[in-house]
């Protein structure tokens, strides 16, 4: 099917990144959030973006505008009836996902596909709150989505060829690498990344290494780009909470145990780069 117009769910880092690179593949996109304080944001965020890859001579002030053109705003999920897929990104928890799932289904055509940004919730178990489950998936991107350049393609049990072939077409559409995975916990990417960063946070927890060490040993140690806690700020400690708490209790298995201080930073509000504070400090 063809895919020309893109609804996305959730204006926050991982919603406003999606709908940035729809838009600057040519593809219409409405962005929807309860806020228009949070469209506000994240527009100003999508165009502070494209003014760095203006200044990088990766695009120009033209591209900027037709980017930025593409783009529209809402705050009720109505506007979405047009939409031929819609991403949901919002925040990683299974009950506001259910609710969204249910409520898009009632506003789109039988022939549009529902995808979730989910980086650890079952397919499976969404795909079930729609009418439609055969046209349900996982589209899990990674943050941040203007750069990273991975997208995995989750097919719930219930997902039939047609959609997932329509998913693999729209993430080269939007210059994304796409890979196949199954519907389990954690799925591929983040069932081995986030255990390694829980594991780096129990040795600061231990005092085994500062975290300015822990990164740098990783970095220089192991050729990490970037350090597991430095990455965890960027991440948000919320959604690695999430994420461990899904796999702990998925699997059963004390290996997949989130570290009391992971825990603990979630409660304080030290989420990391979103908040101004997580195992760094960040200015406003």
């Amino acid at each position: 099917m063809q895919i020309n117009t893109v609804g996305v769910i959730g204006a926050g880092t991982m919603g406003n990144g999606i709908a940035q690179i729809c838009a600057s593949a040519g593809l219409k996109v409405v962005l929807v959030d309860i806020a228009d304080a949070a469209l506000d944001r994240a527009m100003s965020t999508i165009d502070a973006s494209l003014d760095k890859l203006i200044r990088k001579e990766s695009i120009t002030d033209s591209d900027k505008q037709q980017t930025l053109g593409n783009i529209h705003t809402a705050t009720d999920l109505q506007a979405l009836a047009g939409a031929d897929l819609v991403i949901e990104a919002a925040s990683e928890s299974e009950q506001v996902k259910l609710s969204l799932i249910r409520q898009v289904d009632e506003i789109v055509s039988a022939e549009a596909i529902i995808a979730s940004n989910t980086s650890s919730i079952s397919i499976t178990r969404l795909a079930a709150a729609s009418s439609r489950p055969q046209r349900f998936i996982g589209m899990h991107f990674f943050n941040p989505v203007p750069v990273m350049a991975l997208v995995e393609l989750i097919r719930g049990l219930q997902t039939d060829d047609r959609t997932h072939e329509a998913a693999r077409a729209f993430a080269e559409t939007v210059h994304k690498t796409a890979i196949s995975v199954r519907n389990h916990a954690g799925f591929a990417a983040n069932r081995i990344l986030v255990p390694m960063i829980n594991e780096a946070v129990f040795v600061l927890q231990e005092g085994i290494a500062s975290a300015e060490d822990i990164d740098m040993g990783m970095r220089l140690g192991c050729s990490h780009p970037i350090g597991p806690l430095a990455l965890a700020d960027l991440i948000g400690l919320d959604t690695l909470l999430a994420v461990m708490d899904v796999l702990y209790t998925s699997f059963n298995d004390s290996k997949y145990r989130p570290a009391p201080l992971l825990r603990e930073m979630v409660e304080a509000g030290y989420l990391g780069r979103k908040s101004g504070r997580g195992f760094y400090r960040y200015p406003a």
